[in-house]
């Protein structure tokens, strides 16, 4: 069997165009390509250039209600070297706290945020790198 590589996982959100803005502003996305017309889809690469999350606004489908969704059945998760300096910088930015820092058995450091949308965003530090660099 051969190996299959995942490009991206995609999210209905309310405003593809401003959560593109602030995922680039703000955790250091950069739009990959982006419809200027709806569904407005965005399709925006992580700091590494290999992780993709698509985002796009289809009008004949409803968005789902993220705040009423518990973080730990959906979030996105990003690497943090600085969970605090990160949670600081996002809340003034828009974000909120769903779940302030927490160290988890394995001893990786957890931070539960939503965005500006009540999308989770999870911070992560973990005590042993799960990825390449």
């Amino acid at each position: 069997m051969s190996s299959m590589k995942m490009e991206h996982c995609a999210l209905q959100v309310p405003d593809p165009v401003a959560m593109a803005d602030w995922y680039v502003e703000h955790v250091g996305c950069r739009v990959a390509r982006a419809g200027e017309e709806a569904p407005f889809v965005r399709f925006l690469l992580d700091g590494s250039g290999s992780v993709m999350i698509e985002i796009y606004r289809n009008p004949l489908l409803p968005v789902p209600a993220y705040l009423d969704l518990d973080p730990l059945l959906f979030h996105m998760a990003f690497l943090s070297d600085d969970l605090a300096a990160d949670r600081d910088r996002l809340v003034s930015a828009g974000a909120t706290i769903a779940t302030d820092i927490v160290t988890s058995p394995a001893g990786d450091q957890l931070l539960m945020l939503r965005d500006p949308w009540s999308i989770p965003l999870q911070l992560v530090k973990r005590a042993d790198p799960m990825l390449g660099p």
